[in-house]
């Protein structure tokens, strides 16, 4: 596996996170204060587009570690609750980082 493939999933997880806590922080706002209809219909169309971003990266990394489909899902589901995606990327770094150690191109031999 490609350190790339890995990459693309943390930084979209990470964004997809700071996303949804600026989002629930404009529901905060919109809802008990009723300020900010505007911004957070704005902040929620960026998170959808986001976090199907996010959906596409983590399939792919999931289906190139062959992970069970329970994991799988879990991972899928982990950016639509706030800090989960944090705590999820971590463990997942941790579990696919041999793979893509193990996956480094030999050096070419002259």
């Amino acid at each position: 596996m490609k350190r790339s493939v890995l990459t693309r999933y943390r930084v979209m997880a990470y964004v997809t996170a700071v996303m949804l806590l600026v989002l629930c922080t404009c529901m905060v706002f919109k809802y008990g204060f009723d300020t900010g209809e505007d911004l957070t219909l704005v902040v929620s169309q960026i998170h959808g587009v986001l976090y199907i971003i996010y959906l596409v990266f983590a399939f792919d990394l999931g289906s190139k570690a062959r992970w069970p489909f329970g994991k799988l899902l879990w991972v899928l589901v982990a950016g639509t609750i706030p800090t989960a995606a944090f705590f999820v990327e971590r463990k997942v770094t941790r579990e696919v980082e041999p793979l893509v150690s193990g996956a480094e191109p030999a050096p070419a031999q002259v």
